[in-house]
């Protein structure tokens, strides 16, 4: 069975100093970033079938460092960039955190249209999110042919559009973001749905109690 596996791109310096990085081109990976992107591509079971990633420059150069290792050229497509936090843009203080958390937690729990103030709204991410995803299902996913599909992206942006079709539900969704270079897996279904058959270091049933991390949100 093919998969889509959207892959969180390595560390950054914005993660680092934990700064809401969100406009493209964004902050470069760190060295510990080239290392992540390295080795997810060594440990990969077999090289992907095809290899996207987003246009900000930390998804740009992890989808380079796995296509160094696999040799399958990466392929930049618009549409799955982070979530754009607006007037939140360079912070990095509690305050703006906590702020960034609220809205995105209403997102997860229906209320999509609320807005990050000069940012974007919950449904205009997944307006520009979802439809590449469909994408690459039809184009991809429903051949037959084997080998995954590797999707490059971001965090925020990851485990909203996972939410959004998966049907995988808070508080696990906003409890549990992605280190750098995990994923979420998603098969497609028959009946034109999806099944999340991995969101970072867990698998079905996803219904652990986690507490909320300390760490970066997004990126």
């Amino acid at each position: 069975m093919s998969r889509l596996i959207l892959v969180r791109h390595g560390e950054t310096e914005g993660n680092v100093a934990k700064i809401l990085d969100t406009r493209v081109p964004g902050l470069p990976l760190t060295e510990r970033g080239v290392a992540q992107a390295k080795s997810f591509g060594a440990n990969l079971a077999g090289p992907p079938r095809r290899l996207f990633c987003s246009p900000a420059l930390r998804a740009r150069q992890t989808a380079a460092h796995i296509e160094a290792v696999t040799g399958v050229r990466s392929e930049v497509v618009d549409g799955v960039h982070e979530v754009q936090v607006g007037e939140l843009e360079g912070q990095n203080s509690e305050a703006a955190h906590k702020q960034f958390q609220r809205i995105y937690r209403a997102w997860h729990l229906g209320d999509l249209d609320e807005r990050v103030p000069g940012g974007e709204s919950g449904a205009e991410v997944l307006k520009r999110y979802l439809p590449v995803l469909e994408r690459i299902r039809d184009d991809y996913l429903t051949s037959g042919e084997g080998g995954d599909i590797l999707l490059v992206s971001h965090g925020a942006a990851m485990r909203l559009a996972a939410r959004a079709i998966s049907g995988v539900a808070p508080p696990f969704t906003t409890n549990n973001h992605l280190d750098n270079t995990e994923t979420i897996e998603l098969a497609p279904r028959a009946d034109g749905g999806w099944d999340c058959l991995r969101w970072g270091r867990y698998t079905p049933p996803f219904g652990y109690e986690v507490e909320p991390t300390a760490d970066d949100p997004m990126g």
